[in-house]
């Protein structure tokens, strides 16, 4: 497993039509996007249509690039909310699965300090539920306009570094006022 977001999470085939939509949003022409990846227009071009895959080191490049914030107070306001939240629940980029805010409840599942975490992406603890969960996103609806919250349940991931228990979610997919997307990830009940 290499050290790129690409090669921890796989090929996304709505990078494209999301790099486009990311751009439109910020009113930026393709190719300043190109200059900002270090790649041709044509290629910027070529991605957004579909007719061309970033490969691996551009996959990364571009989720890096279109890496969810909270710029706004809107933003901001989301991550206050799940971080005072009695619940079990964190906000992550959907993208790179950087972790944005996160409850206290998730704090102590986790069993470290939010600021050891805010700013990692939680890719590499995941479950082999969650990977494969992952993989459906396409098939289940999740990067169509009006993507549905979606339920899962997952196994222990067996991380002593950052431990998932066994447990039931619910993934809600946002869209943040720069145009990214964050996903909520809220768990129902804890299983065994």
């Amino acid at each position: 497993m290499g050290n790129s977001i690409a090669a921890l999470i796989g090929p996304v085939p709505h990078l494209g039509p999301s790099l486009r939509m990311w751009r439109t949003l910020r009113r930026m022409k393709q190719m300043h996007v190109a200059e900002l990846l270090g790649v041709s227009q044509a290629t910027v071009s070529r991605w957004e249509s579909g007719a061309l895959a970033p490969d691996a080191d551009e996959q990364t490049a571009v989720r890096r690039l279109m890496r969810a914030g909270l710029d706004s107070a809107a933003d901001r306001e989301l991550a206050r909310l799940v971080s005072q939240s009695s619940g079990a629940v964190h906000l992550v980029c959907d993208l790179t699965h950087t972790l944005l805010a996160l409850s206290p409840a998730r704090e102590r599942d986790f069993g470290r300090p939010r600021a050891d975490l805010i700013g990692t992406s939680l890719w590499p603890y995941a479950s082999e539920d969650i990977v494969a969960a992952e993989a459906r996103l396409p098939d289940l609806g999740w990067f169509e306009p009006a993507a549905p919250a979606l339920e899962l349940t997952t196994r222990a991931n067996h991380s002593t570094d950052l431990p998932i228990r066994p447990s039931r979610f619910r993934w809600v997919r946002f869209q943040l006022s720069d145009g990214t997307f964050a996903r909520l990830v809220d768990t129902i009940a804890f299983e065994g």
